[in-house]
Order: C-alpha cells, then sequence, then structure tokens
C-alpha cells in the first residue's frame, strides 16, 4: 500500500496546511454557494455626457475671453459682438464670412443670456446623449445651429435692407447665441424620444417628450411676444426667432433617420447616423449656395 507523501510547508491551497480539507469545511451535496452582488462602478460625471460639458464650456470659455478683454459682461455692443463672431447679413453674404454661421452659436450678449442658454443646453444635452451619444450632441448642436444661422440671416436680409450697403454690415442687427442649437437638440428630442425600442417606461417616455415639447412651444411663443413689443414700443429686446425656427426644423429633419443607441444595435446606429448626417449636411450646403445668389 503506498503511502502518502510528507506536505512541504507554504506548498498547498491553505499555504502551509494539509491539502485534505476537513469535512466541516467541504460544501454538503447540494449546497449552492449564495451569489455574491456585483458591485458596478459609478461613471464619472464625465463619462455621462462629454459632449455636453465640452459645449457648455467652449461657451462660457468664449463669454469669459470676452469679459476679460473689456467687454461688458451685460450689455455688449454690437460692434463687439461682431469682433467676436456675431452673425450677421451684411458680413456674410456681402463680405463673405460664412464663419460666423458657425462662430456666432458660441458668442453671447450678456450674462444672462448665456446663463439661460447653457441651463438649457445642459438639461437637454444629458437627456439627448445617451440617446445619440457624443457625436450625435455635437453633429446636433453644430448643424442645427448652422441652420438657424443661415434662417437668421436669409430673414435679414430681405427685413433689413438699409443695411445691404452699411459699412461692416452694421446695418443689420447681430445675431447670437447657442438658442438656435437648443432649440435643435430639443427637436431631435421630440423625434427620438417617441422611439418604441427604447427600454424605458412608457409613462416615462410621454412625460419627458411633453416636457420637451413644452420648452420649445413656450420659448417660441415668449420670443415672438417679446418681438411684438418691441416694435410696438419701438425699442426693446429682440429675440432672433428664426433662428430659433430653423434651428429647432432642423432638429426634427435630421433626427428622422436615426434611431436611440439605446435598444439599438451599433451598426444600425451608426448607420442611421451617417444617413442623418450626410442629409442635414448637403441641405445647409444647398441652402448656402441659394443665399450666396441672394440679389444686392
Amino acid at each position: 500500500m503506498s503511502s502518502v507523501p510528507p506536505h512541504r510547508p507554504g506548498t498547498g491551497p491553505l499555504n502551509g496546511q494539509s491539502d485534505v480539507v476537513p469535512e466541516i469545511l467541504r460544501p454538503a451535496e447540494g449546497y449552492i454557494p449564495t451569489p455574491q452582488p456585483m458591485v458596478r462602478r459609478r461613471r464619472s460625471f464625465w463619462a455621462t455626457a462629454p459632449a455636453t460639458y465640452v459645449l457648455v464650456g467652449i461657451n462660457c470659455a468664449v463669454f469669459l475671453a470676452m469679459v476679460m478683454h473689456g467687454v461688458s459682461a451685460l450689455s455688449p455692443t454690437p460692434e463687439q459682438l461682431m469682433f467676436w463672431g456675431a452673425n450677421n447679413a451684411g458680413a456674410v453674404l456681402n463680405g463673405g464670412q460664412w464663419w460666423r454661421i458657425v462662430t456666432a452659436m458660441f458668442v453671447h450678449g450678456g450674462l444672462l443670456h448665456l446663463a439661460t442658454n447653457m441651463w438649457c443646453l445642459w438639461n437637454l444635452g444629458l437627456l439627448a446623449e445617451p440617446l445619440i451619444g457624443w457625436l450625435g450632441v455635437t453633429s446636433a448642436y453644430v448643424l442645427t445651429g448652422a441652420a438657424g444661422n443661415l434662417l437668421s440671416t436669409f430673414f435679414s436680409w430681405y427685413s433689413f435692407p438699409d443695411g445691404r450697403f452699411s459699412p461692416g454690415g452694421i446695418g443689420f442687427p447681430p445675431g447670437v447665441g447657442a438658442s438656435g442649437a437648443v432649440f435643435g437638440i430639443a427637436g431631435a428630442l421630440i423625434v427620438l424620444l417617441k422611439s418604441k425600442r427604447l427600454p424605458v417606461p412608457l409613462d416615462e417616455l410621454k412625460r419627458l417628450r411633453k416636457s420637451v415639447i413644452y420648452f420649445a412651444a413656450i420659448n417660441l411663443v415668449i420670443g415672438f411676444s417679446v418681438n411684438v413689443g418691441t416694435r410696438y414700443m419701438g425699442s426693446g429686446l429682440r429675440v432672433d426667432n428664426m433662428a430659433h425656427l430653423g434651428g429647432f426644423s432642423c432638429g426634427l429633419l435630421f433626427a428622422v433617420p436615426l434611431v436611440p443607441r439605446l435598444g439599438s444595435t451599433k451598426s444600425l446606429f451608426e448607420t442611421r447616423m451617417r444617413i442623418a448626417l450626410a442629409l442635414i449636411a448637403g441641405l445647409l450646403v444647398l441652402f448656402s449656395f441659394y443665399l450666396a445668389q441672394l440679389p444686392g
């Protein structure tokens, strides 16, 4: 009969103890170990919505730079806004400064203007980014903001004919702010929250969608009401409603080919995203060519 070789300390599973597990330590037959709960690491704020944080940060950084260079924090002059990249029909169409279509969406006409736009962007962006990702939010912001500024340029060209030949385009009111892009993200959300692919209770989706619709409707009504009051009084605040309408309409159109990233396969979402980007970019290029041909 063979004997069990002597155990060398430090080589067994119990580090120096016998390889033989006592009966009291062995699991009984049929014993099922209690599963240990998985500890999910909390994602950082940055990981949840990086595009939203970056866009808010860029807008705030531009405003801070403006103030540090002597621009009034409460009521910048039209000349100051133009210097920092405001949209202007004369400068764009007469001067060929098409870059203003993009830069204007990062420039704001005062601290209150910045605060209200960033508050809306923050809330809508945090809701939209899980649905369309950082690329979707960034694309929606830039494309719908550009659409709003292009429509505003078109409207200004015919609403302020005296400004067409003014030096530097100052005869046209400068247009600034992220509100066109904010309305664009709201428009995209209205379409996306209708999707049945989302793993969210139907009642919750309806509540969220109604909130976004109310936001867009109330702010559009406020904007038009303010402009009517300003025209009646002869002076006062002017709201660029055409930028809002352009951004909102573009946001609706941008989201039509999309499916939400949540509840969809990666390949399907990426294909739909490419279609949406190509569609909107193509339409904006065509509209820009049309604007470039407007008679002086």
